[in-house]
């Protein structure tokens, strides 16, 4: 809201109290400062309070302390409160999870969620992966809680460690911090937690819920001798253009690919095949080496529209603090020509045509302001480009082979378009294309 403010795009805010604007004093304090230099007029239903009328932020002031203090109060109520029910037991969630209702404050079986649910506890255990099943529950079209139909890796694996599918509840996994702004976080030890047993109708057997933790911990050990993300010089870099997954790394009969997982999951979900690893470090060296060799008639020129569309940006910047001030004068005297009606110094038509005059005028500065504002540079691209220039300048006269170091400093993705496609995205945005050949695609 207040970035279209600054565009010009809003004239006028309706709140309905000043607690709702703002949870604390500076900051509402701070909004309607700059709110006020642009032009804009906040008005507060329930203090009856229209700052175009202001002449001093005293009564402003208070009624932000006012608020800011009954917020908090409420907060620390509600806390209290809910302590006091965890403490005893008596807490109810305000949400049921997946395979549950919440009939009179107790989580009830849903009779289409829990079978579901018993379905995914099942299937874990009979060594199917999350994937796996989430790529099952899709294809049948079972929503999840919020209707939708695509099921994720992160929802299965919700399930497979909520101790609520066993009948407990363990509460006050996450809390809300005591000062303002008030932010949830996770409960990592910072606060006690509570276990109570036997809250509600389980779904699972303790036993099936011990034994996916189990399984799940051995997968884990299993897994763990292929290495973290960090220990590919692809990971989390390639991307596939057809689906939008992420490309893993796996080995086959000896080599080393990359495969979209969505293909990894099943070919018919997607096109793209997995790709050799050294074919994708060939393409970087030779997109490398054409880079060096044509730095200065492709960035360079590159950089130079860069920076001439920031010192037009810098130019709109001068322009656009005159236009704010201009505004702001324009809403004094709108000011000034409400308080002399009021006083009955104005008749109502001569009041209408200034006022008229000067709301016309405020439109076409709120309208050029606008424009302006829209054409902005981003300094971040120029910055990038100038990075990306001076590593490819200082760098090796000419690659024979891959370098790790420089690939992660100047390669931000890589996106897999087609199957023999591959589009560098370097830093800086600028996008770069390298063709692979067909002996280097697997299954």
């Amino acid at each position: 809201m207040m970035n279209d403010c600054r565009k010009g795009r809003i004239d006028r805010i309706l709140v309905k109290s000043v607690s709702r604007f703002s949870r604390n004093v500076r900051d509402c304090l701070t909004s309607l400062r700059e709110l006020k230099a642009l032009g804009v007029e906040v008005e507060f239903e329930k203090e009856r309070i229209k700052t175009a009328e202001m002449h001093d932020e005293l009564i402003m002031g208070m009624f932000s302390t006012v608020a800011q203090e009954e917020s908090s109060s409420i907060s620390n109520n509600m806390r209290w409160s809910y302590l006091r029910r965890m403490q005893s037991g008596n807490f109810i969630t305000c949400n049921a999870p997946y395979g549950y209702q919440l009939v009179d404050n107790t989580l009830i079986p849903d009779e289409q969620e829990a079978p579901v649910v018993r379905r995914i506890f099942g299937s874990y255990l009979s060594g199917k992966s999350m994937d796996a099943i989430a790529d099952e529950l899709t294809k049948e079209g079972i929503p999840r809680k919020d209707g939708e139909a695509r099921w994720h890796h992160t929802a299965i694996q919700y399930i497979l460690t909520n101790e609520k599918y066993i009948g407990d509840s363990l509460l006050q996994k996450s809390f809300t911090t005591d000062t303002l702004p008030f932010q949830k976080v996770k409960n990592t030890g910072q606060k006690d937690r509570y276990y109570v047993a036997d809250s509600h109708e389980p779904l699972i057997s303790k036993a099936e819920f011990e034994q996916v933790k189990a399984l799940q911990k051995l997968r884990k050990q299993q897994n763990s001798h292929k290495g973290t993300g960090t220990q590919f010089n692809l990971s989390l870099k390639i991307r596939c253009g057809k689906c939008g997954a992420t490309f893993r790394h796996k080995v086959t009969n000896g080599k080393a690919y990359w495969v979209c997982r969505t293909h990894d999951r099943g070919k018919a979900l997607c096109e793209i095949r997995q790709i050799r690893e050294d074919a994708i470090y060939q393409a970087f060296t030779r997109l490398y080496n054409k880079l060096k060799q044509t730095s200065r008639s492709i960035l360079t020129p590159v950089l130079d529209q860069l920076l001439a569309l920031q010192f037009i940006s810098s130019m709109n910047n001068s322009k656009v603090g005159e236009l704010n001030k201009e505004i702001a004068e324009l809403t004094k005297q709108n000011l000034v020509l409400n308080r002399l009606r009021s006083k009955g110094y104005m008749d109502s038509a001569l009041f209408m045509q200034k006022s008229n005059e000067i709301n016309q005028r405020i439109s076409i500065l709120r309208t050029q302001r606008r424009r302006l504002l829209e054409r902005d540079a981003d300094n971040k691209m120029i910055a990038d480009c100038r990075l990306l220039i001076g590593i490819i300048d200082k760098g090796a006269p000419y690659l024979t082979g891959f370098d790790e170091v420089l690939f992660h400093s100047v390669v931000d993705k890589i996106i897999v378009t087609e199957q023999d496609k591959l589009k560098f995205r370097m830093i800086g945005g600028l996008e770069f294309t390298e063709r692979l050949p067909k002996e280097v695609f697997g299954r």
